[in-house]
């Protein structure tokens, strides 16, 4: 998506104390792509070797924290790859923010649906507001989940639970994404990116390498799983987005209506 003049960086970051605030910008939905996650990965692994920094908030510029992957440009939604790196997907770049040691508190205002989802599943913490809203949406557009949720989902809100919004599709809100673990904290919506700077401060002032050294204990074996699960999830998609279904799904979104698939 071309970026128009007057329009925010794509990424910027701030840091007060112990804390790195990351917020990207997309506008007007913040819908991902490869680019922002390529630009991501690289601000995080900065962070993480940056030894004043204790905690990193990643925040979303605008109304929401990330409406989903970008298929502006076509079908892809980040399955595509640059001629020179065959392979390196939307989601093998995503799987780069897995492998970092500083805990991150994800600050979400507005939608975090499909790829925005997973990428807020990657924080350490989630704060939000009622006014938040979460949908796993991907079996509505006619294909497998991806950004490796079918890992990282079911480890934060249990298999059961995630088995319903994968299943469904549904859209819940930040009241309901508290209730379910989704959410860590509801504040009010002008206050989420606060909120997150706060508990991100508070991490700040315990002993960094017992935070890591705890949080690498927490997250074992997590990474691996990330990357399994992003293959298998790749593999699926790559097929499913081949059938009928994928392209009625797409539209039933942009009308905003119920698809209507027919299994082909």
């Amino acid at each position: 998506m071309p970026r128009r003049a007057g329009d925010a960086p794509p990424l910027a970051i701030e840091r007060q104390g112990r804390v790195a605030t990351l917020t990207f910008s997309r506008p007007p939905n913040n819908h991902i792509d490869r680019a922002l996650v390529v630009l991501l990965a690289e601000a995080m692994a900065a962070l993480d070797a940056d030894d004043s920094v204790r905690a990193v908030v990643l925040a979303g510029a605008g109304r929401h924290f990330c409406a989903g992957a970008d298929f502006s440009g076509g079908d892809s939604g980040g399955l595509d790859t640059p001629p020179d790196a065959p392979g390196e997907t939307l989601y093998r770049q995503a799987a780069r923010l897995l492998r970092g040691r500083k805990p991150v508190v994800a600050a979400i205002q507005g939608a975090a649906i499909g790829a925005g989802l997973g990428l807020a599943v990657v924080a350490d913490f989630r704060i939000g507001c009622a006014e938040a809203r979460f949908a796993a949406n991907f079996t509505r557009l006619g294909f497998h989940p991806g950004f490796g949720l079918s890992a990282t989902l079911p480890r934060l809100i249990g298999a059961q639970k995630a088995a319903l919004l994968f299943y469904t599709g549904r859209r819940i809100d930040g009241a309901e994404a508290l209730r379910i673990g989704l959410l860590d904290e509801l504040v009010p919506q002008a206050e989420v990116l606060g909120a997150a700077q706060a508990l991100a401060e508070e991490i700040g002032h315990s002993q960094p390498q017992a935070v890591q050294s705890v949080r690498a204990t927490l997250r074992r074996g997590l990474p691996d799983l990330f990357d399994q699960a992003i293959e298998r999830e790749f593999e699926q998609q790559v097929w499913q987005r081949r059938m009928e279904d994928f392209a009625e799904g797409r539209r039933a979104m942009a009308e905003r209506r119920l698809p209507d698939f027919q299994g082909r």
